[in-house]
């Protein structure tokens, strides 16, 4: 089991979180319920409702978490409880009033991407001369640089999804529906030490030209060719991982050419790794491979995205992000070819910036895998 995050790691998060936003102009933050305020503080509600819950972080100010009073017990619980100072409010009472004490009535703050509207709109009406913007835009890198802890805790997720898809490669595919190889994968990611499974897609035959199909109740044929990608949380971070299979040794020979295509193309991405090379640059790399293959107009989503607390998060390799790679970032690169009314292929490893390049937390053949 890795070694469980302590009040002193909470506090350093939040005084780093609180610097970064002053370098950026900010006069704080306000970090609603999700995985930013389990960043910084350790808290997840129970339940996330209609009633305010915020961090309010600012530079030369001591950080406040605002809870709703019968919910106080559980905040008081989290490990990153003690580095800030709660403040609670009852029922019938008005929230924001809470929190206007603590926000410049003249500030721009940055706020969670996932805060209520009704929230936002009630600190607005309360301090109508605060300014928000986007966390996301604002600080993207705040949780994009992962500490060895987190490393750790990403490492040992990828070789549990790397343990899932070896045990699905021993699974009879052909004659079952697709929603039942995602039973088992999802099974498999448990096995394996997962607590939580976030998505098993079992895109079968033409169903594979679909990046984001869900499984469905389509019958697996023999000759199908199957994209497999899943994922989910371990100790609390991320895994994401795809291969493709094919039901049966008879593989067609243009399933044989856009699978080598789109292998060559996450091999060239990942080589290309290394500190200073930016976010666009590896989407570039990727795409040049499929496009001068012939497929451009095949490959219709970003090369990849962050992955850390939750499997999805910036920064996101895409055309137009110029952020450049630092030491400690995680990502996933996950080129795909999705020819319509046919078939598809993705290969996805998740992937971390080291000094001197890149290092995979997916260590599965890249080849076309076989099943029955």
């Amino acid at each position: 089991m890795p070694r469980p995050f302590t009040t002193e790691d909470y506090r350093a998060r939040i005084a780093r979180a609180a610097a970064d936003a002053a370098a950026a102009g900010l006069a704080g933050l306000v970090v609603a319920p999700g995985p930013d305020l389990v960043y910084l503080c350790g808290y997840q509600p129970t339940a996330i409702t209609e009633r305010l819950t915020a961090l309010v972080l600012g530079a030369g100010r001591e950080p406040a978490l605002i809870v709703p009073k019968l919910e106080r017990p559980d905040a008081e619980r989290a490990a990153g409880a003690p580095a800030v100072r709660l403040l609670d409010w009852t029922d019938g009472e008005d929230p924001y009033a809470t929190a206007v004490p603590l926000l410049d009535p003249a500030g721009r703050y940055g706020i969670s991407d996932n805060t209520w509207a009704m929230h936002l709109l009630g600190l607005q009406g309360a301090l109508p001369g605060t300014g928000f913007t986007s966390l996301t835009a604002s600080l993207p890198m705040l949780r994009a640089v992962k500490d060895t802890d987190e490393l750790e805790r990403l490492a040992a997720a990828g070789g549990a999804a790397d343990a899932a898809y070896r045990g699905i490669l021993e699974v009879s595919f052909a004659g079952r529906r697709e929603t039942d190889v995602a039973a088992d994968l999802g099974a498999l990611l448990i096995q394996y030490g997962h607590s939580q499974v976030d998505f098993t897609v079992v895109g079968s035959g033409p169903n594979g030209a679909n990046p984001h199909h869900e499984a469905g109740d389509r019958v697996i044929r023999p000759g199908d060719t199957v994209v497999l990608d899943f994922g989910g949380l371990k100790d609390g971070y991320g895994s994401d991982t795809t291969r493709t299979v094919h039901v049966g040794a008879d593989v067609p020979d243009e399933v044989r050419k856009v699978h080598d295509v789109v292998r060559t193309a996450q091999q060239t991405a990942f080589e290309a790794v290394r500190p200073g090379v930016t976010c666009q640059e590896i989407d570039r790399i990727a795409r040049r491979v499929i496009t001068e293959a012939g497929y451009d107009e095949y490959f219709i989503h970003r090369t990849g995205h962050g992955i850390g607390i939750t499997t999805h998060e910036p920064p996101y390799l895409v055309e137009g992000e110029e952020q450049p790679l630092v030491p400690g970032m995680c990502f996933s690169i996950e080129p795909g070819i999705y020819l319509p009314g046919r078939f598809g292929v993705r290969i996805e490893d998740i992937v971390t910036v080291t000094a001197n390049g890149g290092r995979r937390f997916n260590n599965t053949p890249h080849d076309l895998g076989i099943v029955s």
